[in-house]
């Protein structure tokens, strides 16, 4: 392929392994740009796009991490300047979208700052050949698709076909029963297991001044079985023992877990230390993150790369 048709992949620092990663997979359809993420002296960013000249007309990626809320001026300042220099086409790469968690309102004076984060995202100007397409991996509420206006076309897909192959050629043996630690979850997911596994459903009530996990239906699936707890995302993984320890309890005799984001802010991941967690996979969605999970049990830290690439390279 001639080195014009070739993608050019730009990328925040913290996905640089994941965009080396694509390039040296697929070196035919992608080339690797440069941007100087530098910042001032009062934490403004300072940035600069390297060859631009050659980007003009050029199909463009960009892989972006917006965990760290001091990055993502930054970041929106690149995703906004790229059209204006005349770039064919824009794909905004944001595996973990942020604001998931507050996507709706349910009383008044409530924010649902997915919504501001949709607009900022939104205000993405047009390419030659149309409107800038982001990809998003297993949003916590599908709804938020409708947040974004026609300047950004939003395509959510799931890190679940990763697990599913997992499961099958390293599980294929043992009686796995899939868990869902709340209903949210169960609603999103189950469709994915249905013909191959058996469910189980969590529910959070609250006792007392306390919301504690409770299972909802499925519990005579979980005698002497490896049952795998599957979400969306995890921050502290409060809820995550919690529903260990509610299955455990009706005869699960082993526990891992699947979690697309691994969030876990202020090393919260740490309390898994002591957990008897048999494995916990996660994906690369949070770099900073899955960085200090790398080669610390019970995590086994899933790459994004090869699914990223495939719907980089198909979804024109």
């Amino acid at each position: 392929m001639s080195s014009n048709n070739r993608q050019i992949i730009f990328f925040n620092p913290e996905m640089k392994s994941l965009a080396e990663s694509m390039q040296a997979t697929h070196p035919d359809m992608f080339e690797l740009g440069a941007i100087s993420w530098q910042f001032f002296e009062d934490g403004f960013p300072n940035l600069f796009i390297q060859k631009v000249e050659t980007i003009r007309g050029r199909d463009i990626v960009i892989l972006l991490s917006f965990l760290r809320q001091d990055q993502m001026l930054a970041q929106l300042s690149v995703i906004y300047a790229l059209p204006r220099y005349f770039v064919g086409s824009l794909k905004i790469i944001l595996p973990y979208f942020p604001t998931g968690t507050m996507e709706r309102v349910d009383e008044e004076g409530q924010i649902a700052t997915a919504f501001t984060f949709a607009r900022l995202l939104s205000r993405t100007p047009l390419t030659i050949k149309g409107p800038a397409k982001l990809v998003i991996y297993d949003i916590h509420a599908l709804q938020t698709r409708f947040y974004f206006d026609d300047s950004v076309v939003p395509l959510l897909v799931s890190a679940i076909p990763m697990f599913l192959r997992i499961l099958q050629e390293k599980h294929a043996n043992e009686k796995i029963v899939i868990v869902f630690p709340d209903e949210g979850a169960w609603k999103r997911f189950k469709k994915n297991f249905d013909h191959s596994w058996e469910t189980v459903c969590c529910i959070k009530v609250r006792e007392g001044d306390k919301r504690v996990v409770k299972i909802k239906e499925g519990e005579e699936h979980l005698d002497k079985a490896h049952a795998f707890i599957v979400d969306d995302l995890v921050k502290s993984g409060g809820t995550l023992l919690e529903c260990k320890g509610a299955i455990t309890r009706a005869g699960a005799t082993k526990v891992s877990a699947f979690v697309t984001h691994a969030v876990f802010p202020n090393r919260s991941y740490e309390r898994f230390k002591e957990e008897d967690f048999s494995t916990f996979y996660t994906t690369d969605s949070c770099p900073e993150t899955s960085q200090q999970l790398e080669g610390r049990a019970p995590f086994k830290v899933l790459p994004l790369a090869p699914s990223i690439s495939d719907i980089v390279i198909n979804y024109q």
